[in-house]
């Protein structure tokens, strides 16, 4: 179903008003990855790094920065991991939130085609011009030069300390550039400015075919400072007569007044770490922007495989929740909300699952706080009573209580539904004591409105469990977690009972936002129809095993995973204005053996399900060994009163043999790949056998395994 946007949009902001009603103030922030889908090159299939990611991160940067709106380019460092000699690089435009301009100097290279050159007698007098800037704000300044890249140096206070640097006794002063450098075990620090001492590298740097002026930034301890800092550059700039500027070092101050998003390189994919909004509107609006800025340099939020199939881009699509501030913050003004959602995530699958995409288990990048072990769960269903006998639990006492489990099974606690590194860890002042929450089971959606609905269902339930707190005890699913609701059809149903709760609740989502959370077509493998029956085939949830970090390590990549398991619903349904017992009767086989159906209801009337599972293809290494592939999968349906059965063919590829060539190149080749695997065929007269009886362990209540078979 295409979102229709008039009805879309005012659902938004109907969901605004609502809250703001209401006196919730929930900031939401999101980091949608983009990949090119058309590459088979490692760094858009698993590598972090690769020879075009960053050119293409600057295509995007550069259509993101909107010229009016005042905002500055900044280079900065990322993340770096084991075996990773050089931190990541970080593209990001710093702007108000206000939209007052803070940047009035040259625009960064990437807003540029043709590049001018600098001269050094350029660079020279724009070094000398900064001093005098400095100067003039009363900040004392020495210039200087070092033998180290960037030579050109500048060391200044901004208070009525007199500056005592001196760069023959200090070497701190003559430091190598913060880009050159591996970042300390201990984390990145700038002891000058610790000590109030700010130090300013000026360097020409090889940007494509030329050399542009560049400026390096120390870290400054407030935002006033930075907004001056800039300041003085820009006026240096536009005087020495600057066309372009590249503006890098250390990352900036970030508060409420300040908007700051950055584009970083994750494995397969370019990572946006958008900047939070205060409402669901204008964080619809940043990332349509975000989306359409990666389509114009040729990245997209999907990865299209070769037989049709659709999946996410790679990376996460993870939303964030706090505050504007981490006094603000929901989870510490609250502090039954954060319990409260564990709980309510504990008793609804469909918030772990429905929007998860391909992967998703104890070994996923968002394994649930129950899917470890019964053991576990018994200890998650006591830590919770004990919190809720708490009057009012402190923040560390709540991160203390919680982080053990809302983690993977290794410990990471990175790797959680519910991530709460950064809400109150007492041992990472600063960035792990942000009062910020993350989810990171929504997967990458394929459209910013998906996004933003997301974004809705969440502030919806926080505004539900801050309204009317939850302290229902959790419920052990046990095998059922991974068997019942690995199926679309149960996924949907527990999604309807959260959306009915919210209505009850005054704080229902509207048909736009359902319609568009609830628009899977590209799980839909076909549909066929015989008499009054309808056969439908999707692709369901596997919960792929993990096979060890140590081979994925070695090669710096992401993790090594089994994924050569698949699962299917087979669905039938009455159409409409059919008798009733319009299902009775009807036989259905997969590859000889008779399905034993569920019977359920759902608001289309009575329908029979089940789950079916088989290897879909033999890797090259992963469990089982001696498992061959089991496609094609034969689906045959008949009725004793029928003169005809059906015959239906699931391929894995194409139905003549040999494979695509090549990648889809849209989405609408991928849908006639994925059409013509599915092969329908009409067999006249009734089938002398209704199938073998599947054996019993190849079943479990929900589904049938055809790999024992």
């Amino acid at each position: 179903m295409k979102t229709i946007l008039p009805a879309f949009d005012q659902a938004i902001r109907s969901h605004d008003d609502l809250l703001q009603r209401r006196g919730l103030h929930l900031w939401i922030g999101a980091e949608p990855t983009f990949t090119d889908h058309c590459s088979e090159a490692p760094e858009w299939l698993h590598a972090a790094l690769g020879p075009t990611k960053e050119s293409r991160a600057r295509q995007m940067l550069a259509t993101f920065v909107e010229p009016d709106t005042g905002g500055v380019v900044l280079r900065t460092l990322g993340r770096q991991y084991p075996r990773e000699e050089q931190p990541r690089w970080s593209l990001g435009v710093y702007q108000r939130r206000d939209g007052q301009p803070i940047w009035s100097g040259p625009p960064d290279p990437l807003q540029q085609t043709d590049l001018p050159v600098t001269s050094a007698e350029q660079l020279d007098a724009f070094w000398e011009q900064i001093t005098h800037e400095l100067s003039a704000r009363g900040w004392p300044a020495l210039l200087f030069s070092t033998d180290t890249v960037p030579q050109l140096r500048i060391a200044f206070r901004c208070d009525t300390l007199p500056l005592l640097a001196n760069p023959q006794r200090d070497c701190r002063l003559a430091r190598p550039s913060l880009h050159q450098q591996p970042i300390p075990a201990e984390g990145l620090r700038d002891e000058l400015a610790e000590e109030g001492v700010y130090l300013l590298g000026i360097s020409l740097l090889p940007d494509r075919a030329a050399a542009v002026p560049c400026v390096e930034l120390p870290a400054c301890s407030s935002i006033a400072l930075f907004m001056a800092l800039l300041e003085a550059i820009g006026a240096a700039a536009r005087r020495t007569g600057l066309a372009t500027l590249v503006l890098n070092g250390f990352p900036p101050p970030v508060d409420a007044t300040i908007a700051w998003t950055t584009l970083t390189p994750d494995p397969a994919v370019v990572e946006v770490n958008l900047a939070p909004a205060a409402n669901v509107s204008t964080f619809l609006s940043w990332n349509r922007h975000c989306f359409h800025a990666a389509h114009t340099a040729g990245l997209a939020p999907y990865r299209l495989h070769y037989n049709g199939q659709i999946t996410d881009s790679g990376g996460g699509g993870q939303i964030t929740l706090g505050g504007p501030d981490p006094q603000s913050s929901p989870f510490l003004l609250h502090p039954r909300l954060l319990p409260a959602l564990v709980g309510f995530f504990n008793r609804h699958p469909a918030l772990s699952f429905l929007f998860a995409s391909d992967f998703a288990g104890n070994s996923s990048q968002a394994p649930r706080a129950d899917e470890r072990t019964s053991d576990v769960f018994e200890e998650l269903a006591l830590t919770l009573e004990l919190l809720q006998r708490q009057r009012n639990p402190t923040p560390e006492l709540i991160w203390q209580t919680l982080s053990p489990f809302l983690a993977d099974p290794a410990g990471n606690p990175h790797r959680s539904e519910i991530n709460i590194e950064k809400l109150w860890n007492p041992h990472l002042p600063g960035r792990g004591q942000l009062g910020l929450v993350e989810f990171r089971a929504f997967r990458m959606p394929p459209t910013p409105e998906r996004l933003a609905a997301l974004a809705v269902l969440l502030r919806a339930l926080l505004a539900l469990l801050i309204q009317q707190p939850d302290n229902r005890a959790p419920v052990h699913w046990g095998r059922e977690l991974h068997d019942r609701f690995a199926l679309p059809f149960y996924l949907h149903a527990d999604f309807w009972d959260v959306l009915d709760e919210l209505a009850r609740a005054g704080l229902g989502l509207g048909q736009p936002l359902i319609s568009e959370l609830l628009d899977e077509d590209y799980h839909l493998l076909g549909t066929t129809t015989l008499g009054e029956c309808q056969l439908s085939v999707r692709r369901a949830l596997e919960f792929w095993p993990l096979l060890g970090d140590a081979l994925s390590q070695e090669h710096g990549h992401s993790r090594l995973v089994d994924a050569s398991s698949a699962r299917l619903e087979i669905r039938l349904c009455a159409l409409p204005g059919a008798a009733p017992g319009a299902l009775a009767d009807w036989h259905l086989t997969a590859n000889g053996y008779r399905l034993p159906l569920r019977s359920e209801n759902d608001l289309g009337g009575e329908t029979r399900l089940l789950g079916l599972r088989y290897r879909r293809f033999k890797p090259w290494t992963g469990l089982h060994p001696t498992l061959e592939a089991q496609g094609p999968i034969t689906l045959q349906l008949s009725h004793p009163q029928r003169p005809e059965a059906l015959r239906v063919t699931l391929h894995e590829w194409r139905p003549a043999g040999g494979g695509y060539d090549g990648l889809p190149t849209d989405p609408a080749e991928a849908a006639a790949r994925r059409a013509e695997r599915f092969v329908v065929e009409r067999l006249a007269g009734v089938p002398a056998s209704t199938g073998l009886e599947a054996p019993a362990r190849a079943l479990t209540p929900y589904c049938f395994d055809l790999r024992w078979l």
